[in-house]
């Protein structure tokens, strides 16, 4: 098992970047069934290429749920929202914030109030001026608007101040060294305020922001025509003129419409790694900050036994899913961090190994020589739903597979709570605590049952405190990644890396590990 050393990431100051993490990337040398393939590494040629002024990259990849980054439901979504909004800061390829919109930004003493710079002449992709008081109009809706998706990220900002055009200032309810991190998805995106204010539900279909590109044309599940963005703050790094964002292709039926034409990038299974590398197309495997997960309400039968929910963690062969999900690319995990980030722990996969005897009294204790039985739902019942079917039937469980309508999956899982056993993915988040509240919090999305310990929301207190060039930081981190393996329900099954395929015509892509961006890619 290749690990990376802790690295001093996600710095809370903008400024050079420490030397360790110039030496490696975020993830690279983690996830190590990837990189036993032949694949293509990024090398420099994509960023000194000059562009095609006339060309066009068709990705197969997601659609998102919504074009408003307030309302959006889906994390996935992020990777598609970022090609027309900006926000005040990103992620570079260790995970660490850097400028963006924001040129820079610094804390007060005591860690309640960052203030931001923005870099001058900023505009939307209208035309309109993007200043501070449209930044404070923008997290102010975020926060604020009820119909908002974000509003728990934001609870801990009591108030935004633009203090002149270019200058904005955040000041915090408590110290949290998190916020540049946090700003770096969806939270941070900037929502042109003319749009929200004549008529916010237009963004569902309509983004107006300030990316690298502007949205020609959406036929809702079906295709995004995007055209690159010269009032884009970076706008010299946006090599390819045109972007079309499709669905996500069929796993069969990849690799045909990539050699085809009909896309010149786009997501694989890993069970297409092989076919594709044979029909000549180029394949990475990025890491990501995607895992595998069971989600479990324990306010639902036959969870409402505590041994129940403890069973599984014990009863399921992470290998064998694993394999049966990805045919091995990834790797097996216990908790939310994938080996490199500075969250992980590796002493926590030592935690629940695979015992079905030990699964099979936890469930017997619980039954009372009752038949234990329950609904395993998922988006698509084939694959990994069967193999958890089957391996819960060998410790007494008998489980009954229900599909969930991908459009409804969020409504009914996470918002109405109706389910109490679901196949998911959890995309990742830009900052820690952020990934903590979804995953664990007790307003947090992908929590069902809405309860948490007062020990692990104490943990996560203790990491927003703390700085993240602090030498404390990795400690107090992976004290509450502990924390919450230990007591929370959910079940991390393996990691998903970002498997992409191309055709030669276009260059490598950069391996940024929360958000695909296309900084230097060329199509030629």
């Amino acid at each position: 098992m290749s690990t990376l050393p802790v690295p001093p990431t996600l710095t809370g100051r903008a400024g050079p970047r420490p030397a360790a993490l110039r030496r490696r990337s975020f993830l690279g040398l983690s996830l190590g069934a990837g990189a036993g393939l032949a694949l293509t590494a990024c090398g420099g040629q994509a960023t000194t290429a000059l562009g095609n002024a006339a060309s066009t990259l068709k990705w197969g990849w997601a659609l998102p749920s919504s074009w408003d980054p307030v309302t959006s439901s889906a994390g996935w979504d992020v990777h598609a929202l970022s090609l027309v909004y900006a926000a005040l800061t990103k992620l570079d390829q260790h995970g660490a914030p850097v400028p963006a919109l924001a040129s820079s930004w610094r804390y007060d003493e005591d860690g309640t109030a960052v203030t931001f710079t923005l870099r001058p002449g900023l505009r939307f992709g209208d035309g309109g001026v993007l200043d501070a008081d449209a930044v404070k109009k923008s997290l102010e809706r975020g926060r604020d608007d009820e119909k908002s998706l974000i509003a728990s990220q934001l609870v801990g900002v009591k108030d935004v101040i633009a203090l002149d055009s270019r200058t904005v200032r955040l000041e915090l309810a408590a110290p949290d060294y998190q916020i540049p991190a946090l700003l770096a998805g969806k939270t941070g995106m900037v929502v042109n305020p003319h749009a929200f204010g004549e008529d916010a539900g237009s963004l569902a279909t309509r983004p107006d922001g300030a990316g690298p590109y502007t949205l020609r044309s959406y036929v809702q599940n079906s295709k995004a025509v995007l055209r690159r963005n010269p009032r884009y703050w970076d706008a010299r790094s946006i090599r390819i003129r045109d972007v079309e964002v499709y669905p996500l292709p069929e796993p069969s039926t990849v690799v045909a419409a990539l050699t085809s034409g009909q896309y010149n990038l786009a997501q694989i299974p890993g069970s297409q790694v092989e076919a594709a590398t044979a029909a000549g197309l180029k394949v990475q495997v990025i890491d990501s900050m995607v895992v595998a997960v069971l989600d479990v309400n324990l306010d639902r039968s036959p969870f409402t036994h505590p041994q129940v929910a403890q069973a599984l963690k014990y009863a399921l062969d992470r290998n064998e899913l694993l394999k049966t999900a990805a045919f091995g690319h990834g790797r097996t995990t216990r908790q939310p961090f994938p080996a490199g980030y500075v969250g992980h722990d590796p002493a926590l996969e030592r935690l629940f190994p695979y015992d079905p005897a030990k699964a099979r009294q936890l469930v017997e204790s619980a039954g009372a020589g009752r038949e234990i039985a329950l609904t395993l739902s998922a988006q698509n019942a084939e694959g990994v739903p069967e193999v958890i079917q089957a391996q819960l039937a060998k410790v007494g469980i008998k489980a009954s597979i229900e599909t969930v309508p991908t459009a409804r999956a969020t409504e009914l899982v996470y918002v109405q709570r109706s389910k109490s056993l679901y196949v998911d993915q959890f995309a990742g988040r830009e900052s820690a605590t952020q990934a903590f509240q979804v995953l664990f919090g007790r307003q947090g999305l992908m929590n069902p049952a809405r309860r948490s310990p007062g020990e692990l929301d104490a943990a996560i207190a203790a990491v927003s405190r703390t700085p993240l060039d602090s030498p404390g930081y990795p400690s107090a981190l992976r004290k509450a990644t502990g924390i919450a393996v230990r007591t929370m329900p959910n079940v991390f099954l393996y990691t998903v890396p970002r498997i992409l395929a191309r055709t030669a015509q276009v260059s490598p892509i950069p391996p940024f590990p929360v958000v695909q961006r296309f900084e230097g890619v060329t199509v030629a």
